[in-house]
């Protein structure tokens, strides 16, 4: 049923990867008659004087039409009847949104998404069980509240819908598909992986020959003072990629083995049931602590895989990891039932709830 007047909707976020959250149902959303669909934010940088949006940066690689982007000036003062965003800061007045949903982008074991600034929103579309399990914990969602939704991640849907094309992503970054492919993903925090231990890494598995790799850095690190495609460049080569999209979901699906510290792309991963293989960052760890994190190390934690602690430990566990495959199997599957409602129907879930709201 058409509503009777457009039902407007607005996204905001500051990174690619949020957006990249919301871009299933936005792919959709679009499709309906009487929704209109507008985004805003942009890449966001701090100065001296606030912080700065570049919409252009954020939305030209995803192709929106330009009268659908709005500057953050002008949604200071436009109502919107929906609000859906993947950070936790709204950067417009509360009172200009009808129904404030927060998306999330990515559950990890340092639950930073379980926080008191989400009730800003009206509605949290939940990732899993674990995730409502730790707002309950955290007192903010009651038992069998209606404001969290058991929605899922839409974002990973791709990943088990047989959407993706293996001979394609192999042919886009160059590998026959000889090698077993490796994916470095370290997360964008402080005193990552990549900041500590990760050159050495990286140029060890170089060094045994026996692997493709595919480096991505963060797409929005807080330590901007270091440029890592710059830094790592010297070491592109035809088994060496340094990835520059924002879509780490094709990568997923196309390695073999993850390493990664504690990004949640590691929980993604689980989806697919694949080797990890984790770089301890026991500074970051600590100091996520220290700022108030719910850090969980014990539920599921990196129990999905082994833990490099040194850095020349890191061929003979990616090694062992890849020859036992099978051995964290029984684990990595109870955590991706434990993490995500309506795994590969995460988008259906999301629209089903939102036609059942504004279009009926």
């Amino acid at each position: 049923m058409k509503p009777s007047k457009p039902v407007t909707v607005l996204f905001t976020g500051y990174a690619p990867v949020h957006f990249l959250c919301f871009r299933p149902l936005y792919e959709q959303l679009i499709q309906f008659p009487g929704v209109e669909v507008y985004v805003s934010g942009g890449v966001r940088r701090e100065t001296k004087q606030g912080f700065t949006y570049d919409a252009t940066a954020m939305y030209d690689p995803f192709h929106i039409p330009p009268d659908r982007i709005l500057s953050v000036d002008e949604i200071q003062t436009r109502h919107f009847d929906v609000l859906f965003s993947a950070n936790k800061r709204i950067i417009a007045p509360w009172e200009n949104f009808g129904t404030k949903i927060q998306i999330f982008h990515g559950v990890s074991f340092c639950n930073q998404g379980v926080h008191p600034e989400i009730l800003a929103y009206d509605v949290f579309f939940l990732i899993g069980p674990y995730m409502r399990r730790k707002f309950i914990e955290a007192g903010l969602l009651l038992e069998d509240d209606p404001c969290g939704v058991s929605i899922g991640f839409p974002k990973t849907d791709h990943l088990i819908t047989g959407e993706l094309n293996r001979g394609e992503l192999l042919a886009q970054y160059g590998f026959d598909g000889q090698r077993p492919i490796l994916l470095y993903a370290p997360t964008g925090q402080a005193h990552n992986s990549l900041e500590t231990m990760g050159k050495v890494v990286i140029s060890r598995l170089l060094k045994t020959g026996k692997y493709d790799l595919l480096i991505k850095p963060h797409d929005h690190p807080k330590n901007t003072l270091i440029d890592w495609f710059r830094e790592l460049a010297p070491l592109e080569d035809a088994h060496t990629r340094l990835v520059r999209t924002p879509d780490i979901i094709p990568l997923l699906f196309l390695c073999d083995l993850l390493i990664t510290d504690i990004s949640s792309v590691a929980n993604e991963y689980t989806l697919l049931n694949r080797p990890l293989v984790f770089l301890d960052v026991p500074e970051l760890i600590q100091e996520a602590r220290e700022q108030g994190a719910i850090v969980d190390l014990e539920t599921w934690g990196r129990r999905g895989g082994l833990v490099v602690q040194h850095p020349e430990e890191v061929e003979e566990v990616v090694s062992m990891s890849l020859a036992k495959a099978e051995r964290f199997s029984r684990i990595r599957s109870c955590i991706a039932q434990d993490l995500f409602y309506n795994p590969g129907r995460a988008t259906d879930a999301a629209i089903s709830w939102f036609k059942n709201q504004f279009l009926n």
